[in-house]
């Protein structure tokens, strides 16, 4: 299983709120959001259960906040909302379970991009499940229609959350790297 020591920990949990909460504000514009990789991340690299609520609870100031005040549109922070909790957390928890099946190899690079796919597609059902029959827009309108309308955005979510992913992968790569070199060294 891999895991930082809690002096890491802490880092690592302090740069993904920043990232979260400077994504999900309109204080970076033309920035798309991190936090699906963010929650991604916190599962692999923070070992506490609390940090999950924490984030969740972040997140839903900075939408309260934003919807509140009329930078951002309302029309998502109905009582469907609490769904994304869960959504959340099947993101959180791919991360957690690819922390402990990881591997710097190729097999797991393959269980990393497996982890992060289902766990995208998990947050995405759970999210819009919840928001179809929770949002109260869509008495109108089947389930397969909805299914069929929102099918359209899986594919920039699952990008966006790849792209940060990869990025921190890329960086986690080279980090474990510069250490083995250090250790080697010495």
């Amino acid at each position: 299983m891999f895991t930082l020591s809690n002096k890491n920990q802490w880092l690592v949990g302090g740069i993904l709120l920043l990232v979260m909460l400077a994504t999900r504000s309109p204080l970076v514009d033309h920035i798309q959001d991190a936090s699906w990789a963010v929650f991604f991340l916190l599962g692999f690299y923070v070992r506490t259960y609390l940090a999950l609520p924490v984030f969740w609870l972040a997140a839903f100031a900075v939408d309260y906040t934003v919807t509140r005040d009329g930078t951002v549109s309302s029309y998502c922070f109905t009582p469907a909302y609490g769904f994304t909790f869960p959504a959340y957390a099947t993101l959180w928890g791919a991360g957690r379970w690819f922390a402990g099946n990881y591997r710097q190899d190729w097999s797991g690079l393959f269980k990393l991009a497996g982890a992060l796919m289902v766990g995208t597609l998990a947050c995405f059902l759970v999210a819009n499940v919840g928001f179809y029959a929770f949002a109260d827009y869509f008495a109108q309108m089947s389930a397969m229609d909805y299914a069929t309308a929102v099918a359209k955005y899986l594919p920039p979510y699952l990008q966006t959350t790849l792209f940060y992913v990869g990025i921190v992968a890329l960086v986690h790569v080279a980090v474990v790297q510069a250490n083995a070199g250090k250790r080697v060294a010495a």
